[in-house]
Parts: C-alpha cells; sequence; structure tokens
C-alpha cells in the first residue's frame, strides 16, 4: 500500500502514515477550514489499510513491534476531534486479527486540556493510551 503524507499549514496537521516504515502519525495544529476535504481522503486510506491488514496472510506487526500510532497536537478543533475518533474507530478493528497497536497521545506538561482530551477520547473508543510529555519548548 502507497504511503500518505499531507503537508502541514498553518491550520492543518501534518499527516504521514507509512506502513513499511510503522510511521502513523498526526502532528501539528488541527483547524482547517474545511475539515472534510482534509480528513476524508485520510479516513478513506486508512480504512483501506485496515482492510487490507485484515484480509493478508504477511504480518507487519507484532508484539515486539506494534504499529505506532502517533497524535502530536498542539490544538484541534471539535470538527477534527470527530475525524480523529473515526481513524481509532478503524485501528480498533486491527484487534479482531490480534495484530498489536500501540496509540501514543504526545502533550506539553503545561497543557493538561490536551492531556485530557486524549483521556476523553481513549475512553469514548475504549482504547487505552500511552500518554507522552513532551520536554518544555523554550
Amino acid at each position: 500500500m502507497s504511503d500518505l503524507h499531507i503537508e502541514p499549514t498553518t491550520l492543518s496537521p501534518e499527516i504521514h502514515f507509512s506502513p513499511g516504515d510503522n510511521i502513523f502519525a498526526i502532528r501539528g495544529t488541527s483547524a482547517p477550514e474545511d475539515v472534510r476535504a482534509l480528513y476524508y481522503p485520510v479516513k478513506d486510506w486508512f480504512e483501506d489499510f485496515v482492510d487490507e491488514m485484515l484480509k493478508e496472510e504477511k504480518i507487519l506487526f507484532s508484539k515486539d513491534n506494534p504499529l505506532r500510532f502517533q497524535v502530536d497536537l498542539n490544538y484541534f478543533n471539535s470538527s477534527s476531534a470527530k475525524f480523529i475518533y473515526d481513524i481509532f474507530f478503524e485501528l480498533k478493528r486491527l484487534a479482531q486479527k490480534d495484530i498489536p497497536f500501540v496509540v501514543e497521545w504526545y502533550y506539553e506538561q503545561e497543557d493538561i486540556d490536551m492531556k485530557e482530551a486524549g483521556e476523553d477520547i481513549s475512553l469514548l473508543i475504549e482504547m487505552d493510551f500511552e500518554y507522552i510529555t513532551k520536554p518544555k519548548q523554550e
């Protein structure tokens, strides 16, 4: 499956999915003017990826090398949250075939709201997240 890479803008995040390199990352700010135009292709790509993983005999990920999905957002609006939730819903389907994955939710130590946002999404989707504190930016 081909990689997906969307460059960031001031209002939209970098989205980089590369299964062969085990890179699944959303980074930056997510408050695009047209959230559907940004996230529908991402959601479709990820749905196709999960479908392919569920069909394939070749296993790309293991307990020693789980799929790592990283969310490192400075800010996201409520419209973006819905699409991020949808992507996690697709990710959760990998459990059907016991394909291991980890969600890494990054936040700045002072940004308790961002950590709590991750905790809320984790509860809603019924998945455990790893919370990773980013070093303080000077």
